[in-house]
């Protein structure tokens, strides 16, 4: 059994080795760890604790985060490409400044999931949880209309926040 340090440190240095590991781990605790500015390339996190962990400014490429709590996680400034995000809780996860393409976010629950400034373009959200509670702003990218929710409209996803301080400053 590894700590988490240790599955961290697999991660980094040894993905092949942490991949094998992970098919006998139902699910790895790998919260509040930091993968910033680092390359992770065809990690399989599915079912892992990822809550509060961050991925600032990391290159992710063909990784799996299918089922995982990724609450609070950190991708701000990552770009992130080809990843599986399906059936995960995204809760609070902040990808301002990230480029998100080519990812699948199919059941993913986007309830609180910060978007400002994001290029979220070619990433499938039609079939995500939650999208209209998400924080955007005007300079988000979204994907084509076929990959985003039939009900969704990119202009509804503004911040609260924003939209009250141009009401305030109306007056």
């Amino acid at each position: 059994m590894y700590s988490k340090e240790e599955l961290a440190e697999l991660i980094i240095k040894n993905p092949e080795m942490y991949n094998e590991y992970k098919k006998s781990a139902d699910e790895t605790d790998l919260t509040e760890l930091d993968f910033s500015n680092i390359t992770l390339e065809e990690i399989d996190f599915s079912n892992s604790e990822l809550a509060g962990t961050s991925f600032t400014d990391a290159h992710i490429s063909n990784c799996n985060f299918t089922g995982c709590d990724l609450n609070a996680a950190d991708f701000t400034r990552a770009n992130i490409i080809e990843s599986d995000f399906s059936e995960s809780i995204l809760n609070g996860t902040d990808f301002s400044y990230a480029a998100v393409n080519y990812c699948n976010f199919t059941d993913a629950d986007m309830a609180g999931c910060i978007v400002k400034e994001a290029d979220l373009s070619d990433s499938d959200f039609s079939a995500s949880l939650n999208l209209s509670a998400t924080r955007a702003d005007d300079t988000t990218i979204w994907p084509d209309n076929d990959m985003l929710p039939d009900d969704f409209d990119t202009n509804y996803a503004k911040d609260d926040e924003e939209e009250e301080a141009q009401e305030v400053s109306d007056y």
